[in-house]
């Protein structure tokens, strides 16, 4: 019995030691939350200090730039007045030059005016002899006059050269000690700048040294405390683990009962918001329906509508009626639901307290009657639920032996039990506090039960008030009996010719703009259409060009093609490339024979590749002929265009020239006829025939200035026309020298080697005809008279070779080596025949020549072949002496 005391007390220190780690806890967090908030204050007065930097920094760059935009404008004003200066000293000595020289003209007229009045007058010898001292002495005065004004323009301008030059000097000085002022101020303000910057920086720097050292320390002291308590902590964080786990089993039954109020709270709260939204738009809709029924009103006086629309107004407003009702009772009920689930809410803290204190009461009886747990479940109080299930409350167990008495049994199951059901209910109180408050938190906000009794009772009068409103309105339609259709009709219309003018514009639109493509659309085809007469007139005019091209079908060899033009059809290179295959195959030659047919047709295929290149050549060569002629007949045209232009301005020049004539014999008769009794009353005879002078005089440089004009319009067209002929002269030499390549190319000696007698005459018979057809091709085709064959069977001769038969292996045929009949042997030759003949073949083809030191004999084949080349020569005893 003097243990159970002691194991009491353990028991009951429990609780304390929870206490003051819980205080011990909080002290920590106050703590923390301290060196929290200084921290923050810290840094608040940091960034006060940064912007405060900044401000100051930004203010003196404002200075800076509001005195550089001051000296600018100052310069820029001072500038503006020197230039007004300057103009109004100009214009004032215009208007003084002016005065002047309006004044010699009128002493002039005035002085003419003097002597005509005295020719009237006096005698002709006298007035003559005035006249010219008069007209001596004034032209001595007046270039007298003139030269002296004259110098002293040239002076005063060079004074006031002088003056502009000093003042533009002074002005450009005084520009440039202005801007070395605003450079300097510029240079000072960035120095200040930098160095306010380098000074804050340097400040900032330091005081978040200063914070960081602080930080650090307190921290340091913090961090040992709060691991010393830690320690402490984790000792017990052994004993709580266990009771967290249970926590956590009533928790997630309290979420799972609470889960289903929070899901239907929220869709209430949605709900709630709905309504709010539809009251508004019901409150708008009555407000535009009182101002439209305020309209209908004042118009009532005027317009008086049937009894029909009466009735259908009174209708109306009853369907609306029936709808803001329904619209009442929804919310009524949506309200209720509301209410009922904020009390179902509040219900549950007050069943959580009455559970606890149940099963303190039933612990107290269940000495003398064992009770049935009674569980909670989310319809009220289960009692045959089972003590296994998930609600029922925690089994105890006693330690009952058989030697114990009853009451001892009962006082100690009493205590123990009320004990054990005290701190199990204690730690359930507070777990279920633990886990309201993070539900709250996940929520959002505390739940209050009054709150939501308010708010709910405030629904409610909100509720009661706007229904006596909308009676209010429904009695206020149905005296009015308005309609609702006309007015729906009414906006409908409205809307409906908004809809229809935004589509006339959208389609007036449109139409400009398809006016606007269809004038792009016919000036492009007018473009078309002169191009396309340009396109006919230049084929119509461009000369036909008609060349003989020889196209190489898919397939076929340049060999095989060149041998048909010339006739030779009985040979067929495909044929002959697979004999040589089989020759170079063949083990019954030496190795030597084997090489030499191995070379043969690797030539042969040289020669192929060689003539294709050449045509690509040629018919390039021939394309750019073609292009040189269009524009030769283009520089023609337009040379006969010029010459045509050029005929028109003579014929325009001088019929301009017969016009003049004939308006000047008009203006003379004309003048005569109206003023020859004046003039022959004013002028004598002499001075009539100065005058004819000086109208003959007048045309003779009026007709030399035509004829300068015309020439120098001669001579700019005969330098156009010149350009033009030496651009043709230019580009007939290139054509000549395309030309001459082309034929060069075409006569270029292929192969290496000399000719003899009989077969070189052969050979040139034979392809001075390809040769002469070729030529006439290209006489029709570019207008070129060719040269005679010589040329060409002077180079046949030279790049033919020979085919001879030898008399000392005429008939003889060696043993084990193929022969070849007559007829291959001469299909043969006539292919290598050929082959020589070809303009532009490589040196390495094989050609024959007379026998010799460099010859190769083939003693199997019916003739001597002989195959001196560039190739072989190395090896053409070797070969002689072995065959």
């Amino acid at each position: 019995m003097s243990k159970r005391p002691s194991g009491s007390r353990a028991k009951g220190d429990r609780p304390d030691a929870l206490a003051s780690l819980q205080a011990a806890n909080e002290e920590l967090r106050a703590k923390l939350t301290d060196i929290q908030i200084e921290l923050q204050q810290e840094k608040s007065k940091v960034s006060k200090l940064e912007r405060e930097k900044t401000k100051e920094v930004r203010h003196e760059q404002h200075k800076s730039t509001v005195v550089v935009t001051e000296l600018k404008t100052k310069l820029h004003e001072e500038k503006m007045k020197e230039v007004h200066c300057v103009r109004e000293t100009l214009l004032r000595q215009h208007e003084s030059e002016l005065l002047r020289v309006i004044k010699i003209k009128d002493n002039e007229i005035q002085r003419l005016q003097g002597l005509v009045n005295a020719l009237r007058d006096g005698s002709t010898d006298k007035v003559k002899t005035a006249l010219f001292a008069d007209a001596k002495e004034e032209a001595k005065r007046g270039f007298e006059s003139e030269k002296t004004r004259m110098q002293q323009e040239i002076y005063e301008l060079k004074g006031v050269k002088r003056q502009m030059e000093e003042a533009l000097t002074m002005a450009v000085q005084a520009d440039k000690m202005k801007a070395a002022e605003i450079r300097s101020v510029y240079h000072l303000h960035q120095e200040e700048i930098n160095r306010i910057k380098r000074e804050s920086e340097r400040e900032i720097r330091r005081l978040e040294q200063q914070l960081d050292d602080k930080d650090a320390r307190r921290f340091q002291l913090k961090i040992a405390e709060l691991s010393a308590i830690i320690r402490k902590l984790e000792d017990r964080n052994a004993l709580l683990s266990e009771e967290r786990n249970e926590l956590l089993k009533r928790l997630r039954e309290a979420e799972s009962q609470y889960k289903p109020l929070l899901d239907k709270n929220k869709r209430m709260s949605r709900k709630n918001e709905e309504l709010a939204h539809a009251f508004r738009r019901m409150e708008n809709k009555l407000r535009f329906l009182t101002q439209e029924n305020m309209e209908m009103r004042e118009k009532a006086g005027t317009i008086r509508r049937p009894s029909s629309l009466n009735d259908l107004d009174q209708s109306q407003e009853e369907r609306e009626i029936e709808f803001l009702r329904l619209q009442v009772l929804e919310q009524q009920n949506i309200i209720d639901d509301l209410s009922k689930a904020l009390e179902t809410a509040g219900y549950v803290k007050s069943v959580i307290e009455r559970d606890m204190l149940l099963r303190y009461r039933r612990q107290r009886k269940r000495v003398t009657k064992p009770c049935k747990p009674v569980v909670e479940t989310f319809f009220g109080y289960d009692e045959e639920a089972s003590l296994d299930s998930d609600g029922s409350s925690i089994s105890y167990h006693t330690d009952r032996t058989p030697c114990t008495p009853d009451d001892d049994l009962e006082d100690g199951m009493i205590k123990e039990e009320t004990e054990l059901r005290f701190r199990q209910l204690t730690m359930e109180y507070q777990a279920l506090q633990r886990a309201y408050a993070l539900l709250q938190e996940q929520v959002g906000g505390t739940f209050d039960a009054e709150r939501e009794v308010k708010t709910r009772e405030q629904l409610q009068a909100e509720l009661i008030r706007y229904q006596t409103r909308i009676e209010d309105l429904e009695c206020a339609l149905c005296q009015q009996g308005q309609d609702m259709k006309w007015i729906e009709e009414k906006q409908a219309l409205y809307r409906r010719n908004q809809e229809l003018i935004d589509k006339i514009k959208v389609m007036e639109m449109e139409e400009s703009r398809l006016k606007h493509d269809i004038q792009d659309v016919k000036d492009q085809n007018e473009l078309l259409e002169f191009r396309i007469l340009e396109l006919e007139e230049r084929e119509r005019r461009s000369p036909a060009i008609n060349f003989h091209n020889i196209h190489f079908a898919d397939g076929m060899s340049p060999l095989q093609v060149y041998c048909e033009a010339e006739g030779i059809t009985d040979i067929v290179i495909t044929e002959l490339m697979k004999k040589l295959d089989i020759l170079g195959d063949n083990a019954n030659l030496s190795n030597e024979e084997q090489v030499v047919v191995i070379h043969a047709r690797t030539v042969l295929t040289l020669a192929e590749k060689w003539l294709e290149q050449i045509e690509v050549t040629k018919s390039a060569v021939q394309q750019k002929m073609l292009d040189i002629e269009s524009e030769k007949d283009l520089f023609s045209k337009q040379k006969g265009y010029l010459d045509e232009e050029l005929d028109y301005r003579k014929q325009s020049m001088d019929q301009a020239h017969k016009r003049i004539l004939e308006l000047e014999a008009m203006l003379f008769d004309a003048l005569q006829q109206e003023a020859g009794a004046k003039m022959s009353e004013v002028l004598s005879e002499e001075e009539r025939e100065t005058l004819r002078r000086a109208v003959e005089q007048w045309k003779r440089q009026v007709m030399s200035e035509l004829r300068e004009r015309d020439a120098q319009i001669l001579r700019e067209r005969m330098e156009m026309v010149h350009h033009a002929q030496q651009r043709v002269k230019e580009l007939e030499e290139w054509i000549e020298a395309q030309k001459r390549q082309i034929k060069e190319l075409e006569e270029k000696p292929s192969f290496s080697g000399h000719s003899s007698s009989a077969s070189s005459e052969q050979v040139r018979r034979q392809f001075s005809t390809f040769y002469k057809g070729k030529q006439e091709s290209a006489k029709i085709s570019h207008g070129v008279q060719t040269t005679g064959s010589d040329h060409i069977g002077r180079k046949s001769k030279q790049s033919t070779g020979l085919l001879r038969e030898p008399p000392e292996t005429r008939g003889q045929t060696p043993k084990n080596k193929p022969t070849f009949t007559g007829t291959k042997s001469w299909r043969l030759k006539r292919f290598l025949t050929s082959c020589a003949a070809l303009p532009g073949c490589p040196r390495t083809i094989l050609t024959c020549c007379q026998p010799g030191p460099t010859s190769v004999l083939f003693p199997h084949w019916d003739h001597l072949i002989l195959l001196p080349c560039t190739v072989f020569s190395q090896r053409a005893s070797k070969l002689s002496e072995i065959l």
